[in-house]
């Protein structure tokens, strides 16, 4: 039977909306537009930078402007458009200036509130299966950026770090802790997972690590990254690039130095499968241009040592599968941080903080604070929101 949604020949043509990011315009984004516009003159919105790093937070990999020339320049795209508004229902004002009698969406688009926005006006809402055209593979963007991943790791901080900062171990030495993970996603940049220094390694090896002594890689990274002929007004902690580079969970000893005196390293898959299931991340937002975490730090002998102290708790208690040590000396080593440096906790933080208390048994700023990622200690179910990690295993 003849569908009659479908616009013929002797009937008016009727207008036609779609909206999405098309960040990374490819061939499903073509099809989609192929299939929506049988319909009638079909109309585009587009998310704005804006609010793809704000929804997504991640910076897009096309300026609005470059999307918005390469939509118009599809044969199925009568017109396009910037969406003004934000977050996931970012194109209402684009709906309510085109007036059109149709709405389409990719079945895994479709939600019951943008079904209920159509029904509100009048608009007829369909969903289209995600169908390629005769010869051509089935794509997505979330499919293309998984198989475009770059397969360095990124690293997690779990407890001591700042004490990598031979200002704050000058005043007492201790232990700093970090985990290495898979990359099993794209983390944010500026978010606390060492994307600067991931960068800096993507310069030496572009795609994965090399096989050979991870230590050894480690210093490589941490003396590139921080070239005594760069000038840019700080030495990276040791802490990123041991994440980065050397497998399963570290500790690192710093004593007035930049480079540690010793490294311990922990491969136990019994202790690291737990470590796993116990601890999760929540994205938040980008730490702001302009952000600085070391203004009004207060760093004394006796906070450099509840640091210290907390992270030797810390490890102790991983080692033993002890979920409530490990709580609370997570807890407290993000509370002796926070000591030192008050502008970790910058506007906005506390507000996932307060979100996640009560479905969490401990949580830290990942990294340097000032947004990016909140780490959870869990017992139980992954909460909304949250993100699992993949410590990455010695091969």
């Amino acid at each position: 039977m003849e569908n009659k949604s479908i616009s013929s020949a002797a009937e008016p043509r009727k207008k036609v909306f779609v909206s999405g990011c098309y960040d990374m315009l490819h061939s499903g984004h073509v099809a989609f537009f192929k299939a929506a516009s049988a319909y009638g003159d079909l109309y585009v919105g587009i998310g704005s930078d804006a609010t793809i790093l704000d929804y997504k937070h991640r910076p897009t990999v096309y300026s609005e402007r470059e999307r918005l020339y390469m939509v118009k320049s599809i044969r199925y795209v009568k017109d396009a458009f910037i969406n003004p508004g934000s977050g996931i229902m970012d194109f209402v004002e684009t709906v309510d200036r085109v007036k059109p009698d149709i709405f389409v969406v990719n079945t895994d688009g479709g939600s019951e509130t943008k079904r209920q926005f159509c029904k509100d006006r009048g608009i007829e809402y369909i969903e289209l299966q995600r169908v390629p055209d005769d010869g051509l593979a089935a794509r997505s963007t979330t499919s293309l950026r998984s198989a475009n991943l770059c397969g360095l790791p990124y690293r997690i901080d779990l407890a001591g770090t700042w004490l990598d900062q031979p200002y704050v171990s000058c005043h007492h030495p201790g232990w700093a802790l970090t985990v290495s993970l898979e990359p099993t996603e794209e983390f944010m940049e500026r978010g606390g997972m060492s994307t600067s220094t991931r960068n800096a390694a993507r310069k030496i090896w572009p795609y994965e690590l090399p096989a050979g002594n991870e230590e050894m890689l480690a210093r490589l990274l941490f003396c590139f990254e921080n070239d005594p002929e760069q000038d840019k007004g700080h030495i990276s902690g040791a802490q990123d690039s041991i994440g980065i580079c050397m497998s399963g969970l570290n500790r690192h000893y710093y004593d007035n130095t930049y480079w540690p005196s010793r490294i311990e390293s922990c491969h136990d898959e019994e202790i690291l499968s737990w470590l796993e299931s116990h601890l999760c991340l929540v994205p938040m937002f980008p730490r702001r241009p302009g952000c600085s975490v070391v203004e009004g730090k207060d760093i004394t002998p006796e906070k450099a040592a509840a640091l210290a102290e907390a992270a030797d708790r810390c490890w102790d208690a991983i080692m033993k599968r002890d979920l409530q040590g490990f709580a609370q000396a997570f807890a407290d080593s993000f509370a002796a941080q926070i000591a030192m440096f008050p502008a970790m906790i910058q506007p906005g933080v506390q507000d996932f903080i307060d979100k996640y208390a009560p479905v969490s048994l401990a949580h830290k700023l990942a990294g340097a604070g000032g947004g990016g990622h909140l780490a959870l200690v869990i017992d139980g179910p992954l909460p909304e929101g949250a993100h699992p990690l993949t410590i990455r295993r010695r091969e």
